[in-house]
């Protein structure tokens, strides 16, 4: 009788628990970040439903990749606000490609007020690809209005800034000696540098502390873009070496998904990264 009651009790109050102990273990992650710049043709068509399926997809941050006219997405700076809060992200950063010394001002009071925390020049602006000393120049102003606004500036590179000039100097290596980094710092775009022929982990070593966020995507054996997990990069090698780098996000991107949609390359790059070890 004692042994049936025992039973009882167990079935009834213990076993619940620990199939609601094994649900919640296998729960999915919400982890890392999103550059919507993957899912930019998504976006364009339907933002609500695209941000929901990347929230889905068990992504917690995002970075925006569309702004223009004074919004993000064809919203208002606190609109697109409330649909991320909507759907449970959190917006982290935004490439602004189209800033300027006459505009920056009006753009960082429409980032800020989206309640983003870091402005990322994607591309060297107004022209300046070839004028290096001019663009450490301009990012130092831009960096310096950020941060009286309470934003945080970061340089994205690709592959041309670090090839050597006829002058022999490498871009990004004068960008990074020649800004100060209380206002200008980097997105170490991980593949980019991998393209070019280099290590993230030297420019770590050399550049302690100065690349704030990484752009993680992988390359396959093409050379080109691949959903994190599926490449040849030795993301675990450059992961051991966070903190030394200073990245406090990472945001997964890829250019182009090619055989997939970007919807279905997004899914298999957050398995990638929970299962190398991010955060």
């Amino acid at each position: 009788m004692k042994k049936s009651l025992f039973t009882l009790i167990l079935k009834k109050l213990i076993l619940p628990v620990l199939i609601f102990g094994m649900f919640t273990a296998n729960a999915q992650q919400k982890v890392g970040g999103l550059a919507l710049y993957t899912v930019r043709d998504n976006m364009g068509a339907d933002a609500k439903a695209t941000l929901k399926a990347v929230a889905d997809a068990g992504y917690k941050n995002i970075e925006a990749a569309g702004y223009r006219d004074g919004k993000f997405y064809n919203m208002a700076p606190m609109e697109f606000s409330n649909l991320l809060k909507e759907v449970g992200l959190k917006p982290i950063s935004t490439h602004q490609g189209g800033v300027t010394l006459e505009n920056a001002d009006t753009m960082i009071a429409d980032v800020k007020a989206a309640g983003f925390k870091y402005f990322v020049i994607p591309v060297p602006p107004m022209g300046l690809r070839d004028d290096y000393k001019q663009l450490a120049s301009v990012l130092s102003t831009l960096g310096e209005k950020c941060h009286k606004a309470g934003l945080e500036l970061l340089y994205h590179n690709h592959d041309f800034e670090f090839k050597k000039g006829d002058d022999g100097v490498v871009t990004i290596d004068y960008l990074l000696e020649n800004t100060d980094s209380k206002y200008v710092n980097f997105q170490m775009d991980l593949y980019w540098v991998t393209k070019a022929g280099e290590d993230p982990v030297a420019y770590f070593n050399k550049y302690p502390g100065r690349f704030i966020m990484w752009h993680v995507k992988d390359m396959d054996d093409q050379g080109r873009f691949a959903p994190v997990g599926n490449g040849q990069i030795n993301f675990s090698k450059i992961l051991a070496q966070k903190k030394l780098s200073g990245m406090k996000y990472y945001m997964v991107e890829q250019d182009k998904t090619f055989d997939m949609t970007p919807l279905e390359a997004i899914k298999i790059s957050h398995k990638g990264i929970i299962k190398i070890g991010f955060k």
